[in-house]
């Protein structure tokens, strides 16, 4: 439909569409247009998969380079994003929306060397520029502006790498903020990239030789005829010398020739230690070491086998293992290297009632990064164990760990709330003193926002945490709009921080609402396993009986219910409106899967077998197909109104999901059902900030039109 048609455009979104059914209409909700959307052509196609007839009548849309497929897709797009654009709410929200994300920010600094490296976001700038200090008092250099990398801003910048000596920065270059990237290395004396290139640097992230001859990384082939899903069986860990072509790279290791695993590399401070990783999904992984020092060729196994998760820090010829194995929270064994058994490993942090997430060497000591209760909690330990000190945090909130060195005593960390903006604090890791570095200021008042934890119980009685947020000034009515957005996959945790999109949805006297469902890490491992594989149906059973939970608690009602999710929580969202489209009136679900019988076949699905299974396994089909959202949609059913946000680069879950599903939405149901299609951008969308803003406001401006008065 063309741009003019716009006025018209506005007349039916306003006048033409209204409510079916016997129950009221909600003022401002729009349910059913006279204007359809873009025809699509059904097939009659029906495989038999294990004795199981399985329909699939939108295969076709599954060729993205189909001319047919484009046009469909480009006709869509119009189609959303001119209904989008007319939606009264929506320049507001994309205003306010400007006001919260076009702000001047600065990350915390990470010392190499004599430099300092960090990025910082500028008002009316498009992308965080990256910059180079050096020394404490050296002035601001621009080391990478992503801004000037191309013309249309389609190439985006995926890390930077600084060597341990602050002289050489690897930096990665992604088109369409895609998963699939290039290695560049820079010089830094001379501000000038030397000629060393890499391509097929998805997984990379170089391990540094402590003198800055070379590096470590995972590389994959780049060959277009290799279809995606088997790329991480492709996967190498190859070694790089500065200065020498691509093409002579050596294999440490050689490719597995299983999609379904990871291979990582990481190197100790020293340059002694090469580890190898092979993570068998979320549940598992193997470490294998080699003794460069004593010139070993061979990787030997440390732990291999066991369906446990194992995390090694090495530092000062000692190995530092975060690991689940007999405690689904974690805990920390301390192993000598010479003596390698795991009957000799010592325990050095015994599991606690809070989740550990994660474990780092800085400043000499242990600092674990706990999950208590799904909010942060940062403690100092001696590297022989002994407790130190908690450190101090404003609330309850996030953080993501230190950034610091082992062998310097300076770090920084990073805090964010539901109630306040991120903020960075210095501190000492020897004294504890601690100070705040950096604050956002921006404008909005959270003091008049409350954040309650509250607890619900699930379908087969399990308890689930839930953090409510909504505005201290208006009392709880079940005329607010709610939005409930989710996760719960991948051992994910789901914990306080604060989001422009919350804001907005508050300050339109909304309520906000983040379930910790199974399926996450929020609770330890026993929790994460209790929402994959077989188990994968408890997650959806927790949404929606959050759903239920904030109806019968008064915060709201079904008919001004909308629910949020992305990728997994795509796939989350698409079998609430699935299997339960009474629940809610609204939802927006952005790069999902939703054809779980084909997941595997596309994008990095192969990766995702050990957690939800594998469809070609008839054991493994019984629990996947009867809650795959594609297959569920049955014809005359009211399902909410759908927003479907998909991009067009995205290399990690295939669109094909969001086309496919979204035909069935429009076949079945008269309730509008919208796709709209993100251009240069992957699966994590643009990285450009007029595109982020674009997005939110069509999402919030949709959303809200269907649920508030």
């Amino acid at each position: 439909m063309a741009r003019s048609s716009l006025f018209a455009v506005t007349v039916a979104l306003l006048g033409a569409c209204t409510e079916t059914g016997s129950a009221p209409a909600l003022p401002g909700a729009r349910e059913t247009c006279d204007d359809p959307p873009p025809a699509t052509r059904r097939q009659d196609l029906v495989d038999t998969i294990h004795d199981t007839p399985v329909a699939d009548p939108y295969r076709w849309l599954e060729v993205e380079s189909d001319p047919e497929v484009k046009a469909w897709m480009a006709a869509q797009d119009d189609y959303a994003r001119e209904r989008l654009q007319a939606l009264p709410r929506r320049d507001a929200i994309a205003t306010r929306l400007g006001e919260l994300l076009d702000i001047d920010a600065m990350s915390a600094p990470y010392h190499r060397g004599g430099n300092y490296f960090y990025t910082r976001r500028h008002k009316g700038v498009q992308k965080p520029i990256y910059y180079l200090r050096r020394g404490d008092q050296g002035r601001e250099e621009v080391l990478i502006d992503p801004n000037k990398l191309s013309p249309d801003g389609s190439v985006a910048v995926h890390g930077i790498f600084p060597d341990f000596g602050g002289r050489l920065v690897v930096y990665k270059l992604s088109q369409n903020n895609a998963d699939a990237s290039t290695l560049y290395l820079r010089d830094l004396a001379t501000g000038r990239d030397l000629g060393d290139i890499i391509e097929g640097a998805r997984y990379a992230s170089p391990a540094w030789t402590p003198d800055g001859s070379g590096f470590y990384y995972v590389w994959l082939p780049t060959d277009p005829g290799i279809p995606p899903s088997e790329l991480p069986g492709r996967a190498e860990v190859r070694y790089h010398r500065v200065g020498e072509p691509a093409s002579k790279d050596s294999i440490v290791a050689p490719a597995t020739g299983d999609p379904s695993r990871f291979v990582g590399v990481g190197l100790s401070r020293d340059g002694r230690w090469l580890f190898l990783h092979h993570q068998h999904g979320w549940t598992s992984s193997d470490v294998y070491v080699r003794d460069l020092h004593a010139g070993e060729r061979e990787f030997r196994p440390l732990v291999v086998g066991q369906r446990a998760i194992y995390d090694v820090t090495a530092w000062r010829d000692r190995f530092y293992v975060h690991t689940n194995e007999g405690a689904p929270r974690y805990r920390v064994f301390e192993v000598d290297p010479h003596r390698p058994a795991r009957a000799d490993w010592k325990l050095l942090v015994p599991e606690d009632e809070a989740t550990l997430e994660g474990l780092q060497v800085v400043g000499e000591r242990l600092v674990l990064s706990y999950l208590r209760d799904a909010h942060s909690a940062v403690v100092v330990r001696g590297l022989d164990g002994g407790f130190v000190r908690e450190l101090p945090l404003p609330g309850l909130g996030s953080t993501g760990g230190l950034v610091g060195n082992p062998d310097e005593d300076r770090a920084y960390f990073s805090f964010s709330s539901f109630t306040e903006p991120s903020q960075i604090f210095e501190t000492s890791i020897a004294t504890g003193d601690t100070r705040l570095w950096q604050r956002i200021d921006l404008p909005v008042d959270t003091s008049r926002f409350v954040v309650e934890q509250i607890r619900y119980a699930s379908e087969d009685g399990t308890p689930i945490s839930m953090f409510v947020v909504r505005r201290r000034d208006l009392p709880l009515s079940a005329d607010a709009p709610a939005l409930l957005t989710g996760y719960g996959g991948f051992s994910v945790s789901m914990t306080p921080a604060f989001s422009a999109r919350a804001v907005v949805w508050l300050e339109h006297g909304g309520v906000f609402a983040v379930p910790n469902l199974r399926g996450g890490g929020e609770y330890g491992e026993d929790w994460h396993r209790a929402g994959m594989r077989e188990h994968k149906q408890n997650v959806f059973d927790d949404f929606a009986a959050a759903a239920r939970a904030l109806v019968e608690r008064g915060y709201t009602r079904h008919e001004r219910l909308a629910i949020l999710g992305g990728s997994n929580g795509g796939l989350l969202v698409g079998a609430t409106m699935t299997q339960h489209p009474e629940l809610v009136r609204a939802v927006a679900c952005a790069v999902p899967l939703l054809d779980m019988v084909r997941y595997t076949q596309f994008g990095a699905g192969k990766t995702w077998i050990p957690e939800y299974g594998d469809p070609e396994d008839p054991r493994d089909f019984a629990f996947i197909y009867p809650y795959s959202p594609y297959h569920h949609v049955t014809v005359g059913t009211k399902y909410p109104a759908m927003l479907m946000l998909a991009a067009d680069s995205d290399d990690r879950v295939d669109p094909m999901h969001a086309r496919k599903f979204t035909a069935q939405i429009q076949h079945a149901s008269k309730r509008p059902a919208w796709l709209r299609i993100e251009s240069n951008a992957g699966h994590g969308g643009a990285d450009l900030l007029h595109q982020t803003i674009a997005r939110e406001a069509d999402t919030l401006a949709f959303l809200l039109h269907h649920v508030a008065p």
